[in-house]
C-alpha cells in the first residue's frame, strides 16, 4: 500500500508566493548566515534551510545567479549543486540519523514550486512515522527544534 506525505500548509505558501516581495533564495543569500538560514555558502551556489519544511533538517541548494531553468545552469554550476546536494545528506545523516531521504527538483508551479524563478534543489531527511495527524485536523505542522538551531547544528557539522 503506498503512503501518502500530505502537507496543506505548503498551498497557502504556493498561492502566495508570487506575492513575495523578492526572490527567498536571492534574500538569503544576501543575508548573513543566521538571517537567511544559511548552511553552507560555496562558490557558485549555497545550502539553506526551508523556513517552510515538510520535515526538520529540509534543506534547499541553490545557485547565487537567479535562473530559472535548470537547463540554463552552467556546468559548474550543477555540479556543485549536485556535490552540496550529497554533502547535505552527510551532514544530516551524522547530525540527525534520518532513515531515508527525498531529495529533487520542483520546476514549474504545476509540478508543486513555491518558487519559479529560482532553481533549486530540496533534501529532506525522512523518519519511520515523520507524518501525523496535526497537519490535517489542525493545519498544523510540529517541528521538533526551532530552524535557528537547525541551522546552527547543521553549520557546525559542515565538512571543510
Amino acid at each position: 500500500m503506498t503512503e501518502q506525505l500530505w502537507a496543506p500548509w505548503r498551498l497557502e505558501y504556493i498561492r502566495s508566493a508570487d506575492e513575495l516581495p523578492g526572490c527567498v533564495f536571492c534574500t538569503a543569500a544576501s543575508h548573513d548566515d543566521e538571517t537567511g538560514l544559511v548552511v553552507h555558502r560555496g562558490e557558485r551556489a549555497f545550502v539553506v534551510l526551508n523556513k517552510y519544511p515538510y520535515a526538520s533538517g529540509h534543506l534547499m541548494v541553490a545557485p547565487y545567479r537567479h535562473v530559472g531553468e535548470l537547463g540554463s545552469l552552467s556546468d559548474e554550476e550543477a555540479l556543485e549543486l549536485h556535490r552540496l546536494a550529497s554533502t547535505c545528506v552527510g551532514v544530516l545523516a551524522q547530525t540527525m540519523e534520518p532513515q531515508g531521504y527525498n531529495l529533487g527538483w520542483n520546476l514549474g508551479r504545476i509540478a508543486g514550486a513555491g518558487v519559479v524563478d529560482h532553481v533549486h534543489e530540496h533534501v529532506v531527511p525522512r523518519w519511520a512515522g515523520d507524518t501525523n495527524f496535526m497537519p490535517v485536523l489542525a493545519d498544523v505542522k510540529v517541528m521538533p527544534e526551532h530552524l535557528d538551531e537547525t541551522r546552527r547544528r547543521l553549520a557546525a557539522a559542515w565538512p571543510s
